[in-house]
């Protein structure tokens, strides 16, 4: 069968939303309350659909409706288009007002605690009619789903192994982890530290599945050391700021929060030395998507906040973190 006559022709976007519709909701009724139709607008727009395909496309069970194998391909493909389209009109509102749009981030906490507020005032200022949408995570791959059902433009964080075939990596920086303690605490008048002396220190640890937990684990063991009992685990970085600067605490930071928001902390760095390791940060995206102009604005907005700690990313450590990805 050609194209005119399978899909020009007979296959409705409006059809397609209302397969999307009854899956997300797992009843057609609940489609129906969500799409403001009735029910039988919604069986009739599924039966249609799969008339003019000749397969089933949906299952029905105790549990509710799921979408067959041939359900799910059209969906993957129609969330696509979907999202082309609505690409197309972000496109159109900007050419039509460049100093509007919007832009949707999936960020780690780390970003969103240093990086981004610093790239979102810059924007603000030169196109004050933008509109930012943050999601947050405490790591990236909890992001990548959201990437991938498209409710958000991109993911900024730290690149830990190669992402999968859908998804395409461009690191930034390498954004190492430093040993900190508030400004009143004794430690901070020291010249030399090992990290050693700090094991029965009160520290303040992110979960162990987190990335920047990750790190952490990985600079003691390399340091011949176990990871310490922690006195606070959380993985909210708002929660670390106050107990450090107010109390006997240590932690480990990415540079890039100190580097960005270092007028509003009043932490110190110690001199603690690390061991090496590539740690970079940079963009996923979704391979052989188009990103709109806003998008793109904002990206490019990052690359230029960045180049001081990006001029960093040279020799070997550079040469660390492309084969961190490709392995």
């Amino acid at each position: 069968m050609q194209w005119e006559d399978r899909i020009g022709r007979r296959i409705k976007l409006r059809d397609v939303n209302v397969l999307l519709a009854v899956v997300q909701c797992g009843s057609m009724v609940r489609a129906a309350e969500r799409l403001a139709v009735s029910q039988p607008v919604v069986s009739k727009a599924i039966a249609d659909l799969e008339h003019t395909l000749s397969v089933r496309l949906l299952d029905r069970s105790r549990q509710g409706i799921e979408p067959t194998p041939y359900g799910q391909a059209l969906l993957k493909r129609g969330l696509a288009a979907f999202d082309e389209l609505r690409q197309g009109v972000k496109d159109i509102e900007f050419l039509a007002d460049p100093t509007a749009g919007e832009v949707r981030i999936g960020a780690t906490d780390a970003m969103v605690a240093g990086l981004l507020p610093l790239v979102i005032n810059r924007l603000c200022r030169q196109h004050p009619r933008l509109v930012f949408h943050v999601t947050s995570a405490a790591s990236g791959p909890a992001l990548y789903r959201e990437l991938r059902e498209r409710n958000v433009d991109f993911v900024i964080g730290r690149l830990f192994a190669k992402v999968e075939e859908d998804l395409t990596a461009e690191p930034l920086f390498d954004d190492e982890i430093l040993v900190v303690a508030g400004a009143e605490n004794p430690w901070v008048r020291r010249r030399k530290i090992k990290l050693a002396q700090l094991l029965g220190e009160p520290w303040i640890m992110p979960g162990p599945e987190t990335a920047v937990g990750v790190l952490i684990a990985e600079a003691f063991h390399r340091s011949g050391l176990n990871v310490p009992r922690a006195a606070v685990t959380s993985n909210s970085i708002q929660m670390f700021r106050p107990l450090l600067e107010s109390g006997p605490f240590f932690a480990m930071y990415p540079r890039s929060i100190l580097q960005f928001s270092a007028k509003h902390l009043a932490l110190k760095i110690l001199p603690v030395r690390l061991p090496d390791q590539p740690s970079p940060v940079g963009f996923v995206t979704l391979k052989d998507r188009t990103l709109s102009s806003t998008t793109r604005l904002f990206i490019d907005c990052v690359r230029e906040v960045v180049q001081p700690l990006a001029k960093g990313r040279s020799g070997a450590n550079a040469t660390r973190g492309r084969a961190l990805l490709r392995s």
